[in-house]
């Protein structure tokens, strides 16, 4: 187990959730960067609304360029305005935001979210996309990758856990609502090594994100104006 990880052991009087539960079994690999391989992450009322969201074709992403970044215009978040809309995204807002699921992640991780606002996008690629090593250190304090694809070879679909090279060291598993879980360093290169998507491929991105994080309309829960 990694330095900064913490014993998985239950927190007395704390009611879990099915995210809290699946972090509480998440095994904790150490290479090539710490990370934490998560299993039936959402309740099947969230994974129901994901499934069928879907805002048409022009926010799918095909050839990226290897940067989510170019298709700025196009992505989509879980926002306010989301949230009044659909009760189960709501719900799966409120699951990450709660105080029990943000202890949790930080003494199972070690790390301090104090300050930090909640960020969620769903992610639909298709055939040619691609992601380039990239570590997702600066603003972002943890990052979470749930895999939502139904099709038969979603499994081979997950995330490239990579050596700074661009090597493929590990593949996290693109299983039906499994997650991956690392904190950005300058260690956690990662990406997705291009290869066949026969289908769409649906990622639910699970960001806790510090106050030096411009852009608010992606937050589930943006701080007040003042």
């Amino acid at each position: 187990m990694p330095p900064h990880a913490r014993s998985s052991a239950a927190t007395p009087g704390v009611t879990n959730t099915s995210v809290i539960t699946a972090l509480l079994t998440a095994p904790c690999r150490s290479d090539p960067f710490p990370h934490w391989n998560m299993e039936n992450v959402l309740p099947p009322s969230v994974t129901h609304s994901l499934l069928g969201w879907n805002p048409g074709t022009r926010f799918h992403a095909g050839e990226s360029g290897g940067q989510r970044a170019m298709r700025n215009g196009h992505r989509i978040f879980v926002t306010p305005a989301r949230r009044a809309h659909d009760t189960a995204l709501d719900h799966l807002a409120h699951l990450f935001d709660a105080p029990a699921a943000r202890q949790h992640f930080e003494r199972i991780c070690g790390i301090d979210l104090a300050g930090t606002f909640l960020r969620l996008e769903l992610c639909l690629d298709t055939d040619g996309f691609w992601l380039a090593p990239h570590t997702d250190i600066g603003a972002k304090r943890l990052t979470l990758l749930i895999s939502l694809s139904t099709d038969a070879n979603a499994h081979d679909w997950g995330t490239d856990l990579l050596t700074p090279q661009g090597e493929t060291v590990a593949r996290a598993s693109g299983t039906f609502n499994s997650g991956l879980l690392f904190i950005p360093s300058d260690r956690s290169w990662h990406g997705f090594v291009r290869r066949p998507i026969t289908g769409l491929r649906r990622t639910l991105i699970v960001n806790y994100v510090g106050p030096e994080w411009r852009a608010h309309d992606e937050l589930a829960f943006p701080p007040a104006r003042a």
